[in-house]
């Protein structure tokens, strides 16, 4: 396969400064094998084969009696959740169960009758099992290292899994900017008590004072960092992140009328570093030739959204720079 320019432009064996918005990605070369830096792997054709293609070239395999998928429902119909469609060949080759936990805000998850309503609705309920993991409540999980959280409050049922695959969809978000591997992992294994306190930045538990105690925007992103911290230390070498770049509007799959995409696809894009994939994503869409790009750009901008990796990098969470490996068709 010939790489076009803009993916030539993403394999440039230069480190570019990821305030510019330009590419981390290294060049990879059999002879580069033994480099520190995290691999982050690539395919442009988002297709059901590829999503068990590019699972199998992490080398880590979703293994133990329960393994939990961690996905977003979506909020509604008009939502640009991952479709069942794409997906369902990849949940049944590792038998997994799908993970979530309600909202905190008003909405159709925000309560398990409801949650379980809108994972029917979007087809999920016939593909596998779904587990609103804070439907019987809530447990704690240590925060180490941080400035804001000294834990992370989760739904119980998270307890209960040997392995967590984090299946996210990569696209912008109101708030955070962009949503990807990390905030799949803090606001989506939260609570709703538990997105409360990452989205105060630990001054309140309980989700029914969320918008009377939000953080200042760096200290929300901080805290997110620090959320999916607590789950990476939990889950150790067990878990392993996938983001489907796809439907790549401005706004998250929590919103139930999000704006349409005015960019095009990017691929699908799997790492054992969060902090490398979600950069290796971030870093497409500013390299894009694609003119849609600009408002996914600005929503990333205007929430300072790439703040979640440099302090998650901070924290130990993984690198910005990594070797970005175009698996080809």
């Amino acid at each position: 396969m010939v790489m076009n320019k803009f993916f030539a432009t993403m394999m440039a064996s230069a480190v570019i400064s990821a305030g510019a918005g330009c590419s981390n990605a290294q060049k990879t070369s059999q002879t580069e094998e033994s480099s520190p830096l995290p691999k982050v792997y690539f395919i442009k054709d988002i297709t059901p084969k590829n999503l068990i293609r590019i699972y199998n070239a992490l080398g880590r395999k979703a293994e133990g009696k329960k393994i939990g998928i961690k996905i977003s429902t979506g909020e509604s119909n008009k939502s640009n959740h991952l479709d069942t469609a794409l997906i369902s060949n990849f949940v049944r080759t590792i038998n997994g169960t799908f993970i979530e936990c309600n909202t905190a805000y008003a909405g159709n998850r925000n309560t398990t009758e409801a949650h379980i309503k809108a994972a029917k609705e979007h087809g999920f309920t016939d593909l596998a099992g779904v587990d609103i993991m804070d439907a019987d409540g809530e447990m704690e999980i240590p925060v180490t290292g941080g400035k804001h959280l000294t834990k992370d409050i989760v739904g119980k049922h998270f307890a209960d899994y040997d392995f967590i695959v984090v299946l996210s969809h990569f696209k912008g978000h109101a708030m955070a900017g962009f949503g990807g591997a990390l905030k799949n992992i803090s606001i989506g294994i939260a609570s709703s008590n538990g997105k409360a306190y990452i989205h105060s930045a630990g001054a309140t538990e309980l989700a029914d004072s969320i918008w009377e105690h939000m953080a200042e925007q760096k200290d929300f992103l901080e805290s997110m960092a620090e959320a999916a911290k607590g789950v990476i230390d939990f889950t150790g070498d067990h878990i392993l992140y996938i983001n489907v770049a796809n439907r790549l509007s401005v706004d998250c799959d929590c919103d139930g009328d999000p704006e349409a995409p005015e960019m095009g696809d990017l691929g699908v894009f799997a790492s054992l570093d969060p902090v490398a994939l979600d950069r290796a994503c971030v870093d497409m869409v500013f390299n894009s030739e694609d003119s849609g790009k600009a408002a996914l750009i600005e929503r990333i901008n205007s929430r300072q959204g790439t703040h979640i990796l440099t302090y998650a990098e901070e924290l130990g969470l993984g690198s910005q720079k990594y070797r970005l490996i175009t698996i080809e068709e």
